[in-house]
């Protein structure tokens, strides 16, 4: 994965340690055919597809994990024009599209929150980024992504708030559960910071690596277990 800036030194005293929990897994591809080829050889099923971000750029295919979480695997949209803004995970990164042309891969993460405007008015746009209302078919949901340089490699995740019921009760559960997220950088304070800003220390195990890498374990109802990670 990529090599990022630290971030600045947050404030997240008061915000409370069940402030975001995660919400989804985020796989990454060169086009969704790719991404879904490549998680059925990890999990062994086939993710549903999904549908359009318009103006974003980008479309999606779903695997659910339960009734509160997901994998997501989001690709560049060819339908659509490019976009006015850069595709989210660093999709236009020259480094990641090159990465992703070989292989799909675990490219973030997203936390959800009841609060996103609080959140974010406490952490900073600075920080948080600003929030932004997104739609994609009947789900609606507010998101801010942390600015670029500032996310230490995508290990701190855009904040989401849904309207309504969460996306994850409406897809199909695979069995899958995940029973642990690892986050490693060098920046260890910074990170640590950041991720207990965000209510997430208990939910993201971090470990201090030379580069910035994501891990998620995954098991299957029936005892099987499987690893998917960032490059």
């Amino acid at each position: 994965m990529r090599q990022k800036t630290s971030a600045a030194p947050e404030t997240g005293a008061g915000l409370g340690d069940n402030m975001a929990e995660i919400d989804h897994l985020v796989i990454g591809a060169a086009t969704l055919e790719a991404g879904a080829a490549w998680l059925e050889r990890h999990l062994g099923l086939r993710p549903i597809p999904g549908g359009a971000h318009p103006g974003v750029g980008t479309h999606n295919m779903l695997l659910g994990l339960g009734p509160d979480q997901y994998i997501e695997i989001i690709a560049p949209d060819p339908a659509q024009a490019t976009p006015a803004h850069p595709r989210p995970f660093d999709l236009d990164d020259p480094a990641l599209k090159l990465a992703l042309e070989a292989e799909p891969q675990l490219i973030a993460y997203v936390a959800a929150t009841p609060a996103i405007e609080a959140v974010v008015a406490r952490l900073g746009a600075s920080h948080a980024g600003e929030v932004r209302a997104m739609r994609r078919g009947a789900l609606s949901w507010r998101m801010a992504f942390p600015p670029q340089r500032q996310d230490m490699g995508n290990l701190i995740p855009p904040l989401i708030q849904w309207d309504g019921a969460r996306a994850a009760a409406q897809i199909p559960d695979s069995g899958w559960r995940l029973t642990g997220l690892e986050a490693q950088h060098p920046d260890m304070d910074a990170l640590r910071q950041a991720i207990a800003a965000r209510g997430l220390a208990e939910a993201v195990k971090l470990r201090e690596s030379p580069n910035a890498r994501l891990v998620a374990h995954l098991r299957h109802q029936d005892g099987r277990e499987a690893v998917i990670a960032s490059s």
